[in-house]
């Protein structure tokens, strides 16, 4: 398919910049890999895509056809990819978790102002559940588990242990 798009967009830019060499330059691709492309898709559809003479590149009728239509849709993949790239600069989305009750009250409230200040364009989707559950099934992205918690075949990273009396409990949970 990675391909199949390479070609479509080869054809685009030849076909828009009427000639290999222009295309190329504007493209940053050589003429010739352009024309193996161009090659390439023709041979698949069957069907010529551009006149080529040693002046000129015209689209068919085919070929106009097929520009007219594949412009805006690679476009909108410029633009999905565009939106995929963001996540890469910045992290952001929605994160979700699943946290037994203990850890929603004791140990989220400790980090999660401090997290979303660091991160604002992360929202956070706390699930509060007791059993046992497969994070990733449930459709959570990580979870907090005390040990004696833990399912088999999970990957645990431990970060670190918490100890803490009633007091010093309720006074945690209050500061949240």
């Amino acid at each position: 398919m990675a391909e199949q798009l390479g070609d479509l967009a080869a054809f685009v830019a030849v076909a828009k910049a009427g000639g290999f060499r222009e295309a190329a330059r504007a493209s940053g691709v050589s003429a010739s890999s352009l024309s193996e492309a161009l090659r390439r898709l023709e041979a698949r559809l069957g069907v010529r895509l551009l006149h080529r003479s040693t002046r000129s590149v015209v689209p068919t009728e085919a070929g106009a056809r097929l520009l007219d239509r594949l412009g805006p849709a690679l476009g909108e993949v410029e633009a999905a990819l565009d939106v995929v790239n963001g996540f890469r600069d910045r992290p952001a989305g929605t994160l979700r978790l699943n946290v037994p009750a203990s850890a929603a009250r004791l140990v989220l409230p400790a980090l999660v102002p401090q997290f979303l200040a660091a991160y604002p364009e992360i929202v956070l989707d706390v699930v509060v559940d007791e059993t046992f559950v497969d994070v990733l099934a449930a459709g959570c992205d990580a979870g907090i588990r005390y040990e004696e918690r833990l399912e088999q075949d999970m990957i645990a990273v431990r970060t670190r242990a918490i100890y803490c009396s009633t007091r010093a409990c309720a006074a945690v949970s209050r500061a949240g």
